[in-house]
């Protein structure tokens, strides 16, 4: 294939940025790859951080914003279906039991798709992303499992472009979606699919190797980890084993400065901009949780319906007395003591949130948290990055002084 750079004299005059020079977003930024390529061009609409209108491209993507009378929809976003489901055989290494990759991997198989974004990790580190542009089974299945740092999925957009894909698919989280989103039609692709997963707290490589030291009784053997239903962050080891830290028990007095600020003022958790999103968070433990959110994610699901088993969502218990909680506990470091953390955790597994209602835990616990670090430390950006729907969801609770 000859190299092709889009026909548009914008891109022409537009350089990417060296990896080590200073992004529009500054100290925002989530290292999403935009600015790495020609497309930077775009960056001061495409930035999550720069300029918020997840609304505008809901109605772009979806034909329709979501529906703010519908509080699972101010929740999760626009949707057509959601499901709990896990595969019949798990594939060997997976996170969970590799939904996400199967698909890949099926849409690559029939062609629907000549080329798929997804996250490697280097040689030397396991958690250090490589984004690359996957075009068989095998490199699709090199990148199973979540790297939990910011990752520069967009910087082979270029590489799209001079290939002559035509028909993509993007595997990716919010802030990566939504730049996608708003250069979507400079790309020059015939078909794009996005299959999205949700997105909370990640991390520079320095700030994951903190968390990790703080918290595991064995940093060096963590293959992945994940903060799960039962209010535990479980870590699975290079010896097959997994050990779990209940939530309540973590450092946060070391913590609380070793997320991105990124992520500390985002409020897409959901990946609304997605057409199909496959997480966990909605789902009973061992599941996963799926959003279909337009025909496009109803085509991708559709290709694995026979390797999967599925079940309606659910919700029980209710999450706002131990959201009312959380809030000043996280504002001022609190940290428990490791027994009274695995009491606590063993009380609220029993008669805690569940389900859909779990999800919306988390949702209002970030979004609160995210609410007072914008308020206290942007201010002036306040009213037009907070979207209409997080700004619901925050007013549900009482929050400190700024």
């Amino acid at each position: 294939m000859t190299s092709v750079i889009p026909d548009s004299p914008k891109h022409h005059k537009s350089k990417a940025l060296k990896p080590s020079s200073r992004r529009p977003a500054k100290e925002l930024c989530s290292e999403c790859g935009l600015c790495d390529t020609y497309y930077i061009h775009y960056v001061k609409e495409a930035c999550a951080f720069l300029t918020q209108h997840i609304a505008e491209l809901e109605t772009q993507i979806h034909d329709r914003s979501r529906n703010l009378e519908n509080e699972d929809e101010w929740y999760f976003g626009v949707y057509q279906d959601m499901m709990a489901a896990r595969k019949h055989d798990p594939i060997p290494g997976a996170q969970w039991t590799g939904i996400v990759s199967s698909i890949a991997i099926e849409m690559l198989n029939r062609g629907w798709v000549e080329g798929v974004v997804c996250v490697q990790n280097t040689e030397s580190d396991r958690f250090q992303p490589q984004p690359v542009i996957a075009t068989t089974p095998a490199e699709i299945l090199a990148a199973r499992v979540n790297k939990p740092t910011l990752s520069p999925n967009l910087s082979v957009l270029e590489q799209v472009a001079a290939s002559g894909m035509k028909r993509l698919l993007v595997i990716g989280v919010g802030c990566q979606i939504q730049a996608l989103r708003t250069v979507e039609k400079e790309l020059g692709l015939e078909k794009l699919y996005v299959l999205g997963t949700p997105c909370v707290d990640n991390v520079t490589r320095a700030g994951l190797q903190k968390f990790l030291d703080t918290t595991s009784r064995s940093p060096s053997t963590v293959v992945y980890y994940e903060f799960m239903q039962d209010f535990r962050v479980h870590f699975k080891h290079e010896d097959g084993s997994t050990e779990t830290v209940p939530f309540f028990g973590l450092k946060t007095n070391q913590l609380k400065d070793v997320f991105a600020p990124s992520c500390m003022t985002c409020f897409d958790y959901v990946n609304s901009l997605a057409d199909l999103v496959v997480g966990y968070m909605g789902a009973p433990y061992g599941w996963q949780w799926i959003v279909v959110r337009n025909d496009r994610g109803q085509e991708m699901l559709d290709l694995v319906q026979d390797q999967i088993e599925t079940q309606p969502v659910m919700s029980q218990g209710d999450r706002k007395n131990a959201v009312q909680q959380s809030i000043p506990a996280y504002d001022k470091g609190v940290t428990l003591p490791m027994w009274a953390a695995k009491l606590m955790g063993l009380a609220i597994e029993r008669i805690g949130p569940k389900g859909l209602e779990y999800a919306r835990f988390s949702i209002d616990s970030h979004f609160t948290r995210n609410y007072l670090y914008v308020k206290r430390h942007y201010p002036d950006k306040l009213e037009a990055h907070v979207p209409d729907y997080a700004k619901r969801i925050v007013s549900q609770y009482k929050l400190p002084d700024a």
